[in-house]
């Protein structure tokens, strides 16, 4: 139904995988907004001291001064947490929201830079009044500055204790015997890859069969790339068990 918000979003790519997003509403984001600009002010605060003396000697040079530095900081300062910490600040983080492109693909900076310059119109006439209701009445929840970029912004679920038992890590595992193979790939290994690959074996089931062998193709060559284990702990295994073998090593590790 047009004009509709959607809570879910399901993306799917090439390969068979699917996607689901919670879509953050307009009163978490304005919560998070609120988080960044005391953030902001703090920021601008320190920044500002110098220019307490011009205040005296010329109000209207200090009031300008005290505009462009916080549009300087407000945009700069979301642009470069949204970039280094993966689609956050500090707001966002702290309630769980991610920035993530549309498609489901990798941010890209191009992205981050234009939809933060726009908060300078999404923020008209004031407190966001323009963006929220843009965000409002577009059915994926986005300001003026996500629907320029491409972007959505999303609900991060908890993250819980995963159930090993799930991909099969209480099999035997070869890789096990080789203890200091293993302890190599738990130091190369980073949170990220162990995610990837625990989530492929979690979803493996809803994958079609010929995205289901791609996939573990891929990531059974990328950690073989890692650390390169004994032919005889290697025989016979399948490009998924050997996933399996190493997502046991790294979440055993972790318990």
């Amino acid at each position: 139904m047009p004009g509709q918000a959607l809570s879910t979003l399901r993306l799917r790519t090439p390969e068979g995988v699917e996607f689901a997003f919670e879509l953050a509403g307009p009163v978490t984001r304005f919560l998070a907004w609120v988080l960044d600009l005391a953030v902001i002010v703090v920021i601008l605060n320190a920044v500002l001291i110098p220019s307490r003396l011009l205040t005296v000697l010329s109000p209207g040079m200090a009031l300008a001064l005290n505009i462009l530095a916080f549009l300087t900081i407000s945009v700069g300062y979301g642009m470069l947490c949204e970039w280094r910490f993966s689609g956050q600040t500090l707001g966002k983080r702290l309630l769980r929201l991610r920035v993530v492109d549309e498609q489901g693909l990798p941010l890209r900076f191009p992205q981050l830079a234009m939809r933060n310059l726009l908060r300078v119109v999404d923020a008209l006439p004031l407190l966001y009044l323009l963006g929220g209701i843009c965000l409002v009445l577009s059915p994926r929840l986005q300001r003026l500055g996500d629907l320029a970029a491409g972007t959505l912004v999303v609900r991060l679920p908890r993250v819980t204790e995963p159930d090993l038992a799930e991909v099969g890590a209480g099999k035997y595992n070869s890789f096990r015997e080789h203890a200091h193979l293993a302890a190599r790939l738990r130091q190369t290994v980073t949170p990220a890859e162990a995610d990837i690959a625990l989530q492929a074996l979690l979803r493996r089931n809803a994958l079609e069969p010929a995205a289901r062998v791609v996939l573990f193709k891929a990531l059974a060559d990328h950690f073989r790339g890692l650390v390169a284990f004994p032919q005889g702990a290697t025989d016979g295994l399948s490009d998924e068990q050997y996933v399996r073998n190493v997502v046991g090593l790294l979440y055993a590790a972790r318990r």
